[in-house]
């Protein structure tokens, strides 16, 4: 009887250990800690910042287009719905854009010519990473060797070449076009590509980019191509 209640009592102890052991190891388990450093931490605040300055931006453009649209459809409706369709127009690449903006050089590096290395064409993933960083500065209309950029681009390799809108990129040297919103973010785009490590990326590919000052009046050719609609339906009120 005796040696019944000890081996019970003993597993009871075992438990009632186990248990204050797992407690101990959870309270003193230490919480994973943020290992980045306060300029690594301010960048980041700084790109949600921008981030929230842009969708901020958008929504009041929009508020505005919306009750501009109503003050013009009151007086006139049809002039307000070709003014609607100049405005799409132009925000979809149909129409030539004149704008503050930078222009971007792409040459073979003076290294590459002096030494006599074979000149290629800028591979796709170098130069989406670059309309990538041009994005992310609010640059609003770009154009690729006179190929307007669109929602609907492909950057991509076709048959060793690339290309953009399926048309193939001339080998370097040859220029990218970028209008912003205002000469502020023209400036702003401009400093940040000079101080990028995009730079580097393409030195290795030995290429150069030389980055133009900010211009108040830069013209961007139309896109030039029929836009595929077979995807689209039109849409009947009720």
């Amino acid at each position: 009887m005796k040696k019944r209640i000890l081996t019970r009592f003993t597993v009871i102890m075992f438990v009632i250990g186990l248990m204050t052991a797992m407690q101990y190891n959870t309270i003193n388990e230490p919480d994973a800690r943020d290992t980045r450093d306060v300029w690594e931490v301010r960048q980041e605040l700084s790109r949600e910042k921008q981030l929230h300055s842009q969708l901020l931006s958008e929504i009041s453009t929009l508020d505005e287009t919306l009750n501009k649209y109503d003050v013009d459809t009151n007086a006139s409706p049809e002039q307000a719905l070709r003014e609607t369709a100049g405005e799409l127009r132009n925000a979809a690449g149909l129409t030539e854009t004149t704008g503050p903006g930078i222009e971007i050089l792409v040459e073979p590096s003076m290294e590459a010519v002096a030494l006599g290395f074979e000149i290629e064409g800028i591979s796709p993933d170098l130069l989406i990473r670059l309309v990538n960083e041009i994005n992310r500065y609010n640059g609003l209309y770009v154009s690729i060797d006179n190929k307007r950029i669109i929602n609907t681009t492909a950057i991509r390799d076709i048959n060793g070449q690339t290309t953009v809108n399926a048309k193939p990129i001339e080998l370097p040297p040859f220029s990218i076009k970028i209008i912003s919103e205002s000469m502020e973010d023209s400036e702003k785009l401009y400093n940040h590509l000079l101080s990028s490590r995009i730079l580097d990326d393409f030195y290795i590919d030995n290429l150069t980019l030389t980055v133009s000052a900010p211009k108040k009046d830069l013209i961007i050719e139309a896109y030039d191509e029929v836009i595929d609609t077979k995807y689209l339906q039109s849409t009947e009120e009720e």
